[in-house]
């Protein structure tokens, strides 16, 4: 993994696979399925081997354990400077009191204060909005970014899990005033979870953010440790334990499920590796999460890029877990509007080859 690309209309240059430290830490909402501080070490460390360099945290993981086990690892290994080092903001800290939750400025700054702390820097490389709390205008948010990159506080920011028209709503307020733009928008997005193509995709295009995909796997469902019983879903892993974030898996799921591994065989790979790379080779897609429970498996889904999947078994795999898109989107289809707009005519954005990608391979060894 030496490859590294620009995230969204920006100069920060990260890694395809980024490492999600969701699970680092025993406390908090995360805690059932968390690493100690002595476990998350060797995983951290073999992301890093690798030369990955895109960290992805929140204050919310494990009640704050995440960061701190994250800061420590980081001042260890004496990595910061080379480290896009991300964490996010908005879940509640405290209960007891409103101002300690949702997207408002005083939140905002505190929350940030609070994650320098326990990740021991003086500055974030991205800040993302962890999820949209439907109240707080996007004016806000975007002055207060501004703010804390003017202040030194933060290089980038960026959104996660918002709504896209709030993104446009953003990113268009930022353009308008001259205000620092947001360059990433951080999504669930796998083979079992497509909903974000009709709208955020072309919107992230657009208007200049880089895709970081979550749940690549769908929460383990796509990992192929799972397999269909006459009392639904059984398997080694947190989703076939009863109360540890179980969910119904309907025929479509299973469809995917099938198809993936029908192609994964094929391949020679696992299902993990070949659902990880449908999702990075995905359009507008800059980097995809990755998380890991040892370092055998980060090991696994590090060589997920190590491949192509050829056309034939990617149709396959696009077309298991097709969604039909809904009025209007049915609306936006090729098939629709040769049909209906452009009957006739072969009509396109640009001709192939207008905008060669830019890329300085690496010198050989």
């Amino acid at each position: 993994m030496r490859d590294y690309y620009l995230l969204g209309r920006s100069g920060l240059r990260v890694s395809r696979l980024a490492l999600g430290t969701m699970n680092m830490g025993t406390a908090g909402f995360h805690a059932a399925y968390g690493r100690t501080e002595e476990e998350a070490e060797p995983i951290f460390r073999r992301y890093l081997e690798a030369g990955g360099n895109f960290i992805d945290t929140a204050d919310f993981y494990t009640a704050g354990e995440s960061e701190r086990i994250l800061g420590r690892l980081i001042a260890s290994a004496g990595v910061r400077d080379r480290l896009v080092l991300t964490s996010k903001f908005t879940n509640s800290t405290d209960p007891t009191d409103p101002n300690a939750s949702g997207n408002g400025r005083k939140h905002m700054i505190r929350a940030l204060e609070a994650s320098l702390r326990r990740l021991g820097t003086d500055h974030l490389d991205l800040y993302l909005l962890h999820t949209w709390d439907r109240i707080t205008p996007a004016e806000e948010v975007v002055r207060t970014f501004d703010d804390l990159v003017r202040a030194g506080k933060i290089r980038y920011a960026g959104l996660s899990d918002v709504p896209a028209w709030y993104a446009a709503r953003a990113q268009s307020f930022a353009e308008a005033h001259g205000l620092t733009p947001m360059i990433n928008l951080q999504l669930p997005y796998s083979l079992l979870t497509r909903g974000i193509e009709p709208e955020y995709v072309p919107m992230a295009q657009s208007l200049g953010l880089g895709l970081t995909a979550w749940s690549p796997i769908a929460g383990g469902l796509l990992s192929g440790k799972y397999r269909r019983t006459a009392d639904g879903l059984a398997g080694a892993g947190r989703l076939g334990t009863a109360g540890a974030g179980g969910r119904p898996v309907s025929d479509r799921d299973w469809q995917v499920i099938d198809a993936l591994e029908s192609v994964a065989g094929e391949l020679g790979r696992s299902m993990a590796q070949v659902a990880i790379n449908w999702v990075a080779t995905q359009p507008a897609v800059g980097s995809v999460i990755i998380g890991a429970s040892s370092p055998e498996q980060l090991d696994g889904n590090l060589a997920a890029l190590d491949f192509e999947i050829p056309g034939e078994l990617r149709e396959r795999l696009d077309e298991a877990s097709a969604e039909s898109p809904a009025a209007p989107y049915s609306m936006f289809t090729p098939q629709y509007q040769s049909w209906i707009v452009s009957p006739g005519l072969g009509v396109g954005d640009k001709p192939a080859g207008y905008a060669p990608p830019v890329f300085n391979a690496a010198a050989p060894a």
